[in-house]
């Protein structure tokens, strides 16, 4: 039986698996509330966005920003796009 995760958790089952998978709460937390949403497709290839490779620096720096991905000024184009892809 699933533990109760509260409110913020719509799919308890999913986000223990993707736990005890290793996934960090935050990300349990998206997973298992988009498969719980009717709206969202976790399982189908996303957007059309081209791969972080081909992102300037700057871009990547901005998206990192908007993440509040910690110590991203220090970093360099390959550490944010490892940062941004972990996250």
């Amino acid at each position: 039986m699933a533990k109760d995760h509260g409110p913020s958790v719509k799919d308890d089952a999913t986000y223990e698996a993707l736990r005890e998978d290793g996934a960090s709460k935050e990300k349990a937390a998206r997973i298992a509330n988009a498969q719980a949403s009717d709206d969202q497709s976790p399982s189908e290839k996303g957007g059309k966005a081209p791969p972080y490779e081909e992102w300037t620096k700057d871009e990547l720096y901005e998206r990192a920003q908007e993440l509040e991905i910690d110590g991203r000024s220090d970093m360099s184009k390959d550490e944010l796009i490892e940062a941004l892809r972990d996250h």
